[in-house]
C-alpha cells in the first residue's frame, strides 16, 4: 500500500525524534559514569557554604577524604539517579532543540524545513529546551543531591537508604510539590546554560568548517572541540544559581533544625551574607574541569551516532 505523500514528513519526524531520544540517552549516560566523582565533590562543596565551618579544604581534599573514608563506592554514591536524569536531560535537549528550531522556522516562515538558523535563533531553541528540560531534572537531582550528602550527617554504620527510600520519604514529608525543591535554580541553570551550551557548540562547530566548500559532518576531534568549549560555556554562564539550588536540596539533611520555608531567594541571600562571591562559586573549578571533557564525550558520541545512523 503506497504512503500518502503528506503522512512522509510525519514519519521522517518521528524518526527524527526517536534518534534524538536514543542517541542523547546513550551519549548521556556514557558521560555520567565518567563526571560522577566530580559532580558528587561539586555538591558536597556547594552545600557546605552555610555551615559554620568547613568540612572540606578545597575540590582536591574533598576528593581525598571521599576516597580514604568512603571508597569507590562513596565517590558513586548516588549514580542510578544522575545516570536517569542524564539520560532523560540529554535526549529531553537534543529532542526539544530540534523541535523548538522547526516551531521558529515555522515562526519566520522558512521555506526551505531544514535551513539553518542564524545563531541567535539556534541560543533561543536551546533555551527554550533547557527551559522544558529543568522540569524533568528537578526531582532527578533532588534525589541524587540528597544521596550524594547522606555520608557527612549519618552516624557511624548505619545503613544509608537508595534512591528509592529517598523519594518516597520526600513524598512522605513535603508532597508531591516538594519534588521540585529549588526548580528556580534548576531552570536558570539549564535554559541561559543550555543557551550558552548549544549556543558555543554551534558556533565553534562552524568557525572549524569555515572553509569547507560543501557541507560535512563533524570529525570526531571537531565535535569534541566545539563540545568541550560548550561544556565549560555552560557552567560559567550560571554557575551561581546551581549552587543555590544544591544547598536547597540538601539542606533537610544537613541543616535539619533551620526553621522557616526554604526559598531561592533567602537562600543565595544567606549564601552571600556567608561568604560572598566565592561561596556562590563554590565547586565551580572541579565543574568546569569535569564539564569540558563530559561535554566533548556527549557530542562526540550523539554526532558520530547521528552521522552512523543516517
Amino acid at each position: 500500500m503506497d504512503i500518502p505523500t503528506e503522512t512522509m514528513p510525519t514519519a521522517s519526524t518521528a524518526v527524527l525524534a526517536l534518534k534524538d531520544i536514543a542517541f542523547g540517552s546513550a551519549a548521556g549516560m556514557v558521560s555520567k559514569v565518567f563526571e560522577h566523582p566530580f559532580d558528587l565533590t561539586k555538591v558536597r562543596l556547594q552545600s557546605q557554604v552555610l555551615d559554620a565551618s568547613a568540612r572540606f579544604s578545597g575540590p582536591l581534599d574533598c576528593l581525598s577524604q571521599t576516597w580514604r573514608k568512603e571508597g569507590v563506592k562513596g565517590l558513586y554514591r548516588g549514580l542510578p539517579a544522575p545516570i536517569v536524569g542524564a539520560m532523560a536531560e540529554n535526549a529531553s535537549l537534543f529532542l526539544t532543540y530540534r523541535e523548538f528550531q522547526n516551531l521558529i522556522r515555522k515562526f519566520l516562515h522558512t521555506s526551505e524545513p531544514s535551513s539553518a538558523l542564524p545563531l541567535p535563533y539556534l541560543c533561543l531553541a536551546a533555551a527554550g529546551a533547557g527551559a522544558v528540560t529543568s522540569f524533568l531534572l528537578t526531582p532527578i537531582e533532588l534525589v541524587k543531591c540528597k544521596m550524594q550528602v547522606q555520608m557527612l550527617s549519618a552516624t557511624r554504620g548505619s545503613k544509608l537508604p537508595g534512591p528509592i527510600s529517598v523519594l518516597t520519604s520526600t513524598l512522605r514529608d513535603t508532597g508531591f510539590r516538594g519534588l521540585w525543591l529549588g526548580h528556580t535554580g534548576t531552570f536558570i541553570r539549564e535554559t541561559g546554560g543550555t543557551a550558552a551550551w548549544f549556543g558555543t557548540k554551534e558556533a565553534v562547530a562552524a568557525f572549524l568548517l569555515r572553509e569547507e566548500s560543501t557541507p560535512r559532518s563533524l570529525k570526531p576531534w571537531e565535535s569534541a572541540v566545539s563540545g568541550a568549549c560548550a561544556g565549560a560555556a555552560f557552567n560559567i554562564a550560571l554557575f551561581p544559581a546551581d549552587t543555590v539550588k544544591s544547598a536547597m536540596q540538601t539542606a533537610s539533611e544537613l541543616r535539619p533544625d533551620r526553621r522557616g520555608k526554604v526559598t531561592f531567594a533567602g537562600t543565595f541571600r544567606d549564601m552571600y551574607r556567608a561568604q560572598g562571591v566565592r561561596g556562590l562559586y563554590a565547586g565551580c573549578g572541579i565543574t568546569i574541569a569535569r564539564s569540558v571533557p563530559s561535554s566533548a564525550i556527549i557530542f562526540v558520541i550523539y554526532d558520530e551516532l547521528n552521522r552512523t545512523f543516517k
